[in-house]
């Protein structure tokens, strides 16, 4: 069991998401950086498809109530182990120890990409990101609150899954699947200070003209404060509409450009709404790098037929 002291900004479970559900206007949700929570899940010895959580920002603090290992991936951050010591209380014949007493807390520091083990009652206190914006912890063993349609991902757009925590929950954890690998030190790719994109032609790219086309490939954006795990907003040069009015709500996918009548790019991240009713001017291959983009952050897109400039 996982105890909450404290969740911070914004701490959700998650997972690889739920997949072949968008007919039915079911996003697949999920971890925003896919691959960081799978190489999180390895270092523990769980299945990639194991559940985990995506904290965001401001830290987390957790109690474990028994012995476990966990791993961190993604953005880098402070992280600290702190126990209660077994030491015994010396007799009145012995010298004081030099090591902590009974009661005492003892406190270890860790690392992102790195396994550590925590004994049971153990605190992890998980700092604030030094860098990016999201950091995956995985448990051995899982995250094993009741899924929905096949994943336990929270959807913090339709609230599908379990809501995002709050300080006092208790998340129950599954067996371990068998034993961390012997890794002691993984390198994690480091967080961009500038975000390239690869876009493709969208549906309505012939809603817009020309010089929108051209601004959206040679200008730089930037990431807004109101982004969040159903879209990064950007700001920057608008993009002119060729075709005036609005058009019936239609499908969307991941990385979908959709444009509002302020010109400004909406990237959908991964819980996009299934529809939407602004022309989707592209849609970028990636959207991984967005996960780690602070509010600020530079964006510039190319085709996918050239590299960034």
């Amino acid at each position: 069991m996982i105890e909450v002291l404290r969740a911070g900004a914004l701490t959700t479970v998650q997972d690889q998401g739920r997949p072949g559900w968008a007919h039915l206007g079911v996003p697949r949700s999920g971890a925003l950086d896919p691959a960081a929570l799978r190489l999180a899940n390895r270092l523990v010895g769980n299945p990639e498809h194991a559940a985990g959580l995506e904290i965001t920002l401001t830290g987390c603090v957790l109690r474990v109530t028994r012995a476990v290992t966990v791993a961190l991936t993604g953005a880098p951050a402070d992280v600290l182990v702190e126990r209660r010591s077994r030491t015994a209380a010396p007799g009145p014949a012995e010298a004081r120890p030099t090591g902590p007493r009974r009661g005492e807390v003892e406190r270890r520091p860790g690392d992102v990409g790195r396994p550590l083990s925590l004994p049971a009652g153990a605190v992890l206190r998980i700092g604030p990101a030094r860098a990016g914006v999201r950091t995956w912890l995985a448990v051995s063993g899982g995250i094993t609150v009741e899924p929905v349609l096949g994943s336990r991902s929270t959807d913090t757009l339709s609230g599908l899954g379990p809501p995002p925590l709050r300080d006092g929950d208790r998340l129950p954890l599954g067996a371990p699947a068998g034993p961390p690998p012997p890794v002691d030190l993984t390198v994690t790719p480091p967080v961009p200070t500038e975000v390239s994109l690869a876009v493709r032609p969208g549906p309505r790219q012939d809603w817009f003209t020309p010089a929108a086309l051209d601004l959206l490939h040679g200008s730089a954006y930037t990431v807004g404060s109101d982004s969040n795990r159903v879209g990064a907003r950007l700001a920057g040069a608008a993009l002119p509409r060729a075709v005036a009015g609005e058009l019936p709500s239609e499908g969307l996918v991941l990385g979908a450009v959709q444009v509002p009548p302020n010109g400004q790019p909406l990237i959908f991240l991964a819980d996009h709404p299934t529809t939407g009713g602004y022309p989707v001017i592209g849609v970028v291959d990636d959207v991984t790098a967005l996960a780690q983009a602070r509010p600020g952050t530079t964006v510039r897109f190319h085709g996918p037929q050239r590299g960034p400039r």
